[in-house]
């Protein structure tokens, strides 16, 4: 048992350093050609007046971005995982993308850049659009996504499975609202509301990322109390009631929270796919299933990741940065796969 403690305490160190070692990578790695010294120099504060304003206006807030949200969208999977019995379920599950896409889209093509009244004129978009308000409105429709799921969850009863099948009916109604919205936009604002559903670390700003940091310092702190709760919940809902656990209470603030912090991160920086589900995997793969180790874990393997995948965009963009949502999608398509053809070799032997 010792020796197993030191070895998790070991893989913990190691990705702590290791995501040490990328954020420096991501910070010195860029489309403005600055050499490393450079780089360093406006770190410390003694480089040009150009390479300050790109590193600490533009790449340490997406940095920042990529620890906070990585964290909060990889530590919502593996609770959302725990919770709902299914290894496969991810902060998407309950249709919270799909409300927030809606709701970006309501603002940009309806409300914040007025597109459905003033025409195609590209002018229009720089005048009327407001990030805050697009953000704003696809916060609040993933938030009422959720409890409407929960509400009915409630009402009827509160298994994973009718959880998971209220969030797939929820997200298609969300899905087809959006496409009946950009089929009436211009293309301007077809246009400004495609690109919002990108993936973008661009976007951050040090005001949003200490909103998502609230959030998600939070959750990830209540997440890791009710760990031993999550422990019994492995061995199903009798067990866990056996040991005092309210399932039913447990499960609906676990997925309120995990939903709350996946609609923060998602309305500002719009969809980043896939990191809750590879994250929690590799997290209980590496040191197993303990919750007070595997949430602590997942916070950091989301960030390295998330890190990572902005590194590579920004490498790759030959002269802009990729959406990061694409990468990340690109690395968790295969691994998703994977799992899955895993799963169906274990079941056949």
């Amino acid at each position: 048992m010792k020796e197993t403690n030191e070895k998790k305490k070991t893989i913990l160190v190691g990705m702590a350093a290791l995501l040490v070692l990328l954020v420096f990578v991501c910070l010195f790695v860029g489309s403005s050609g600055m050499s490393l010294a450079e780089s360093f120099a406006a770190l410390i504060g003694k480089g040009s007046d150009g390479a300050t304003r790109i590193l600490w206006r533009i790449r340490i807030p997406r940095v920042l971005a990529a620890l906070i949200a990585g964290a909060g969208l990889s530590v919502s999977g593996l609770v959302m995982q725990t919770n709902l019995n299914n290894a496969m379920a991810s902060p998407s599950t309950l249709g919270v993308s799909n409300a927030a896409v809606f709701g970006a889209n309501l603002s940009i093509i309806a409300f914040a850049g007025g597109f459905l009244s003033t025409g195609h004129n590209v002018a229009n978009y720089a005048a009327g659009a407001n990030p805050f308000a697009t953000s704003l409105l696809a916060f609040l429709f993933a938030i009422l996504s959720i409890l409407l799921i929960l509400g009915l969850c409630r009402v009827r009863s509160f298994s994973p499975n009718v959880v998971v099948l209220a969030g797939i009916a929820i997200g298609a109604v969300w899905n087809a609202a959006t496409t009946v919205l950009q089929f009436y936009a211009t293309d301007v604002g077809l246009s400004a509301a495609v690109i919002w559903n990108f993936g973008d670390l661009g976007r951050a700003t040090y005001r949003t990322d200490w909103i998502m940091l609230a959030v998600v310092a939070v959750g990830t702190v209540f997440f890791r109390l009710m760990s031993w709760r999550y422990n019994a919940l492995l061995s199903g809902d009798a067990a866990a009631k056996s040991m005092g656990v309210d399932v039913d209470r447990l499960r609906f603030f676990s997925l309120l929270l995990a939903s709350v912090i996946t609609a923060v991160c998602v309305s500002f920086l719009g969809i980043i796919g896939f990191v809750g589900i590879i994250c929690p995997h590799v997290t209980k793969k590496l040191l197993g299933q303990d919750h007070r180790v595997s949430i602590p874990a997942s916070v950091l393997t989301g960030s390295i990741l998330l890190v990572l995948a902005d590194t590579v965009s920004r490498s790759i963009g030959n002269g802009s940065a990729l959406p990061v949502g694409a990468i990340t999608s690109l690395l968790g398509a295969p691994f998703f796969v994977s799992v899955i053809l895993s799963k169906g070799e274990r079941h056949h032997d």
